[in-house]
């Protein structure tokens, strides 16, 4: 096995895993670096191969904690599941410092500053960000049939770690999202009329309904403006907006509401979480909106509330 052999092994693997694309993406550019680190075939490499690897991300690269448990992760699902070696228990290799981190989080006024400098579509999928506490994937991957107006809630499919949940809708953006599902269903027609409709189902659907690429429910809530070729299969289809667009979008945005805060997609996230808690909603509660495994991931929100709130300064005590 060749390199370029050894890493198409690895994105056959993935695909046949149903892994994300960014998670693909991730594990091949990994492999890569650990190819080209070890100089020769990866499979005859020892753990002391692999320790040394990264050993230098900590050390001379001076990567965070979390790229460095990424790079294992690539590493040891090489070994695994691509050539069935079990590297076992090893730890032997310096440790990414991992500081405690608090999350950039927004006042309200803040959020709604924010979205007074968006408009129209861009507008509406920061609400849900916010409004819903999504991750930005969560919401780029919705689906015509996953926004239930009827009972007041979107479902969140195969977020991450492959599960599924409900969130609220806020009442105030359903007037918003119809009238995007209406546009959504314009361009559908055009392009069923054109006969060039088609769109990314989830694993074996197509197998198991050859028809539904054609059904309005399957179709992105947000799609891109021009159809491209699908990375994976090379059809060309119309896909979702892409990430970058918002990014962007909302990086502009904060700058010309004036946040001096490093604001991105995320940040309405974890403003969300927070102003929650805020108001009083039980921390279980949040744990399954924002679809946290462990509770104890939910609980950083807490110290970004800490007690700098409700404890007065000792300088204002004295005025």
């Amino acid at each position: 096995m060749k390199m370029n052999e050894a890493l198409a092994a690895v994105r056959n693997t993935v695909r046949f895993k149903r892994y994300s694309l960014k998670t693909e993406r991730s594990y091949l550019g990994w492999c890569a670096r650990y190819f080209a680190y070890c100089q020769r075939h990866p499979a005859g490499n020892s753990e002391e191969k692999i320790s040394g690897f990264l050993t230098e991300l900590a050390e001379r690269r001076n990567v965070a904690a979390a790229t460095q448990r990424q790079a294992l992760n690539a590493i040891v699902f090489f070994y695994k599941q691509c050539l069935g070696q079990d590297l076992g228990e090893f730890a032997d290799f310096a440790r990414a410092k991992r500081g405690r981190k608090l999350p950039v989080v927004m006042s309200r006024r803040e959020v709604f500053a924010l979205l007074d400098h968006l408009t129209g579509q861009m507008r509406l999928m920061v609400s849900l960000l916010y409004g819903c506490g999504l991750r930005l994937s969560e919401c780029l991957r919705l689906r015509v049939k996953d926004i239930d107006f009827d009972r007041g809630a979107v479902c969140v499919r195969h977020g991450k770690g492959g599960k599924d949940r409900f969130v609220m809708l806020p009442a105030s953006l359903v007037d918003g999202l119809l009238a995007q599902v209406d546009e959504v269903r314009r361009l559908h027609n055009k392009e069923m009329a054109a006969g060039i409709a088609d769109v990314e189902l989830p694993f074996a659907i197509a197998r198991k309904y050859p028809h539904a690429h054609l059904e309005l429910a399957w179709q992105w809530v947000f799609p891109a403006r021009k159809r491209s070729a699908c990375p994976r299969t090379g059809s060309l289809r119309r896909h979702h907006l892409h990430d970058s667009a918002v990014q962007k979008e909302v990086k502009r945005a904060a700058r010309l509401a004036g946040i001096s805060k490093q604001v991105g997609p995320h940040t309405l996230r974890h403003s969300f979480a927070t102003h929650l808690l805020e108001d009083g909603q039980d921390i279980r509660t949040v744990q399954e909106l924002l679809g946290h495994k462990d509770v104890t991931t939910t609980m950083i929100y807490t110290h970004v509330l800490g007690k700098c709130t409700t404890v007065r300064s000792p300088l204002d005590m004295a005025i």
